[in-house]
């Protein structure tokens, strides 16, 4: 990391200095400080990946470092590097001359480790003024506690689940069982993220920080392409205006923007994991976002249950190949949920008792913006002071909410965070 914000400091520097002399030598610092940030992501996450592979072909390279151990948060400080250093290019922010500040940006603790990914000119006046009020530090607070609870109470106990089906050859497992493996899988992964987004954005706040949102319930989408509106948003604006965009975006012909959207979403399933799964799991979405875009599949005209029936089957499928180990695991799985295997494994079904199955029940509902609509209790952050009965239950509700978040850290080792190894 220390080195990533040297390399991106001083290339800030040199890209903003041949930009005042209207000098093309600008374009060769960033490209240089672009290939220098990517030769550190590209060491240490895909360096073994590749060379098993080269030597799974046959070719006899003599290579064996099991010890590289990959970095937590290489990903998103990497790309908000290159995010720094394009931004100035563009002039869209000014360079940055202080180190403490610009390291600052980069090593930023609250979303560091799994995000959101923060742009540097949506924070660079931040950076360098910022006011902490008591609004938005109660705010904050608030924003923290449903971000904890998210993770804590509803990821950990879907992930129990997902990780007890997962855990079983995909042969054996039922139907049902793979069923309720990959629909907790689904609520683990969005609560999980989006629950650490929230806490980022949380702890942002008590630092006089604001960043944009990184979710917007992305299960209620009608598209595989309004999908990825909603899902991981931070991602998926870095990879519209820094790769598609500048590829051509959907401004050619249409091969043009089909090969633009394959590069894109190869590079989101590489973005996650040095796997074959996550390599397929980008492509296959990049698939069905082509299919919509060329109206083979017209969801537009599809009654709106359909068009969400759409959206999940796809979206679960991918995160079958998301969350297995390999990709033959992952076909066995599908033909699992399909009713194609013979397995009749019910062990998920042991573990379903009345506390986690409403815990699956509340994640469901959470999933759609219901609970926008319940007044105040879950999103409302305007009563901040404790002035009356509503904003004494309020504030009763979080402290409640944060109660039960600690209990169940203090009885529970089962604490995985996914998005830490990407």
């Amino acid at each position: 990391m220390l080195s990533s914000i040297s390399i991106n400091y001083i290339s800030g520097l040199g890209i903003a200095y041949f930009l005042q002399k209207n000098n093309k030598t600008s374009q060769i610092v960033l490209s240089i400080a672009i290939f220098g940030n990517l030769a550190l992501l590209f060491y240490y996450k895909y360096a073994n990946f590749i060379i098993s592979n080269l030597q799974e072909l046959g070719l006899y390279i003599d290579y064996d470092n099991p010890s590289i151990l990959l970095p937590i948060g290489i990903s998103f400080f990497t790309f908000q590097g290159i995010s720094y250093l394009i931004d100035v290019y563009r002039k869209e922010a000014e360079v940055q001359k202080n180190l403490l500040q610009l390291g600052l940006y980069i090593s930023f603790f609250p979303q560091l480790i799994a995000g959101p990914i923060v742009r540097y000119h949506d924070v660079d006046q931040q950076i360098k003024k910022r006011e902490i009020t008591t609004a938005l530090f109660s705010e904050g607070i608030i924003r923290f506690v449903r971000g904890l609870a998210k993770k804590v109470i509803i990821a950990n106990n879907a992930a129990f689940f997902a990780d007890q089906v997962f855990s079983v050859s995909a042969s054996e497992i039922s139907t049902s069982s793979a069923w309720l493996g990959i629909i907790c899988y689904s609520i683990q992964i969005y609560f999980d993220f989006s629950g650490y987004s929230d806490m980022a954005i949380g702890l942002g706040k008590m630092l006089g920080f604001n960043f944009k949102e990184n979710f917007n319930y992305p299960y209620i989408s009608n598209s595989i392409q309004d999908f990825w509106r909603r899902w991981h948003i931070s991602l998926s604006t870095w990879f519209r205006d820094y790769l598609y965009i500048p590829l051509g975006g959907s401004r050619g012909n249409l091969f043009m923007t089909y090969r633009n959207l394959i590069i894109v979403f190869l590079i989101t399933g590489l973005w996650h994991g040095a796997s074959w799964n996550f390599i397929f799991w980008g492509l296959f979405h990049g698939f069905f976002l082509i299919l919509e875009r060329a109206k083979v599949l017209k969801t537009n005209n599809w009654p709106k249950f359909f068009q969400h029936l759409y959206v999940l089957f796809v979206v679960l499928t991918g995160w079958v190949f998301f969350r297995a180990e390999t990709m033959a695991e992952g076909i066995i799985f599908i033909k699992s949920l399909l009713g194609l295997t013979t397995g009749q494994n019910q062990m998920a079904f042991v573990y379903l008792n009345p506390y986690t199955s409403i815990v699956i029940v509340l994640a469901l509902i959470f999933s759609m913006p219901i609970r926008e609509r319940v007044n105040g209790l879950w999103f409302n952050t305007e009563y901040i002071y404790v002035r009356n009965a509503k904003n004494i239950s309020i504030c009763s509700f979080y402290i409640f909410l944060l109660l039960l978040s600690l209990i169940e850290l203090a009885q529970s080792s089962y604490n995985p965070f996914i998005y830490f190894r990407f």
